[in-house]
């Protein structure tokens, strides 16, 4: 098959989201052929390339999401009219909410008459609209940042059934919005969707939700492109947890649109794989079919693991290890705090926290924890003329003590995980695949990549977590039992074979059941419907293009066996 990847701030970029995963499963399926298509996020990552690409990725087209260029293309008035007619009712779809069924009523108590249309259908039907437009005419660029869309986003506002926050938005948040929407409907202005572009994919597969998956959106209303959407951790979701300090009126409007884009992507792809239960309930709250979900873990790569995870002599049976990256999200205040539990129960226990700051954010946060911990814990020494040894140390991989992961998970009996927020727990999993006894928060995926592996304390909550790790401190028969479970349970799960089978099947699945779009026909022009099943690009010597020799005894007029078999 040829596969369109989409991604956004990722793959094949060194550094972005899903990066290691994408490239696991590009050289995994080997047998098809990639197309990517990828977003940057900014100049920086542009700047520092690509990884390394395998032989099967055949072609590779990139467009900023940070910087968009004017065509210099002048809309005439038949344009403008087809733009602000769109926008229009994009911008309406937003502002109001969905009718209720016909016969019901609404909150003011009236009854809504039946054939009113649809917010979804209105956006889904402006989204495509600005799309041909674009496909046409060009210039869509000049046109979302023009004070035409400005002044129908605020026609939308004012208009009669607006909900209460749009209403209420001022000047500078329909500033806010428009800018946003311009920088969100970027992918509608590219020149991808040509019948030798997107057109001529088997399948899209959008690495992410949101941005990454409109232009296999486009190429399914275009050319019928089945669209398979991969979500590890759901876009909706982080944009409401990342802009808490707008107005309501520009959290209302960017809420909606990001929820009917969501809709549409989930309506429209053939399969939607989240990467764990916790992603699995927040696009069914978006409006995903539960016939199209299809739960795929991530996959990680056990062998890096596997010396520590078959040998537990390494593990210090008094030393707690915790491993991440460091920012408030992770709530290592409270990791410190049990720790202080510990230390009153077990006085020879130390705690080895390992990872770097993520960002400037988490560098304050460091600082913070660096100067709790030297509070909780002054320096002890063993005698008066002994050096004092803080029993909290802070270090990162890569150093002389620590040089892989797997070392840091060696270096204690008990892995433990304090966060407060967390999607599909990763460095968990590192930990089981070492046969690590864990203690995590409840939050997130955690119950369900734990399975009863490892014990699980409510978070923001130091007395449970301490007397979660003094019970495993104190009992090594049971920690040994629970990594022994937990690494089994990670070697069923979560492994890259697992992850890439997986994505396998379902390419074959979906190619299988959408009607073929290039019908090839023979030498005389008769079509050949199943002339290109899913497994003629398996290799092999029986799908060589090559004719096979035509025994003698056969007639001229026979046809040959390579073509009977096409």
């Amino acid at each position: 098959m040829r596969i369109g990847l989409l991604t956004e701030g990722g793959y094949p970029y060194v550094s972005g989201d899903a990066r290691l995963w994408c490239d696991r499963l590009v050289r995994g399926l080997g047998q098809h052929e990639f197309d990517v298509y990828a977003f940057s996020r900014s100049q920086a990552e542009e700047d520092e390339g690509w990884v390394p690409l395998p032989p099967q990725v055949s072609r590779v087209r990139t467009a900023p999401l940070w910087t968009s260029e004017d065509d210099g293309v002048v809309y005439g008035r038949r344009a403008r009219r087809r733009f602000t007619e769109h926008y229009a009712e994009l911008a309406a779809a937003l502002c109001t909410a969905d009718p209720a069924p016909a016969g019901t009523r609404s909150d003011a108590g009236t009854a809504e008459a039946p054939g009113v249309p649809h917010q979804a259908d209105r956006f889904a039907n402006a989204l495509y609209g600005l799309a041909e437009l674009a496909r046409e005419e060009g210039g869509l660029a000049a046109a979302l940042r023009s004070e035409a869309a400005v002044r129908a986003l605020e026609c939308a506002c004012r208009a009669p059934g607006a909900q209460r926050p749009a209403r209420e938005a001022r000047v500078p948040d329909l500033l806010t919005v428009a800018a946003h929407l311009e920088r969100a409907l970027r992918p509608l202005t590219l020149d991808w969707y040509e019948e030798n572009g997107l057109g001529a994919v088997d399948l899209c597969h959008a690495a992410s939700g949101g941005t990454a998956a409109l232009p296999g959106l486009l190429a399914r209303h275009f050319f019928g492109v089945p669209l398979l959407v991969t979500e590890y951790g759901v876009r909706l979701r982080r944009h409401y947890l990342t802009r808490p300090d707008s107005s309501p009126a520009v959290r209302s409007l960017l809420a909606a649109f990001h929820g009917r884009l969501a809709a549409e992507i989930y309506r429209q792809a053939a399969f939607v794989t989240p990467g764990n239960t916790h992603a699995r309930r927040w696009q069914e709250r978006c409006g995903a079919d539960r016939t199209k979900l299809r739960t795929v873990y991530p996959g990680m790569d056990a062998a890096p693991f596997a010396e520590v995870g078959e040998s537990q002599a390494s593990a210090d049976p008094h030393t707690l290890v915790w491993v991440g990256r460091v920012e408030p999200a992770k709530d290592l205040v409270s990791l410190l705090h049990a720790f202080a539990e510990i230390r009153k129960q077990e006085p020879g226990t130390r705690l080895r926290i390992v990872g770097g700051p993520a960002g400037p954010e988490g560098e304050a946060y460091l600082g913070h924890c660096r100067m709790l911990a030297a509070q909780l814990f002054p320096d002890e020494a063993e005698g008066p003329h002994a050096v004092g040894d803080n029993p909290v140390s802070f270090e990162e991989i890569g150093g002389p003590e620590l040089p892989t992961p797997a070392d840091a998970y060696a270096a204690g009996a008990v892995t433990v995980l304090s966060s407060v927020v967390e999607g599909f727990p990763v460095r968990l999993v590192e930990a089981m695949l070492c046969g690590r006894a864990t203690v995590s928060t409840d939050v997130g995926a955690v119950v369900e990549v734990i399975g009863g592996t490892g014990l699980v304390v409510p978070p923001r909550n130091p007395r449970a977590l301490a007397e979660a790790c003094v019970s495993l401190l104190r009992d090594p028969e049971r920690r040994e039992r629970l990594g022994a479970a937990a690494r089994a349970r990670a070697l069923e799960l979560f492994t890259v074979e697992q992850n890439i089978a997986a994505f396998h099947g379902l390419y074959l699945e979906t190619v299988a059941r959408t009607p073929v779009r290039r019908l090839p026909l023979d030498r005389t022009g008769v079509p050949r419907p199943f002339a290109s099943p899913a497994e003629a690009h398996v290799p092999g010597h029986w799908t060589d293009p090559a004719p096979r020799p035509v025994p003698r005894w056969a007639a001229p007029e026979q046809v040959p066996v390579t073509e009977a078999a096409r």
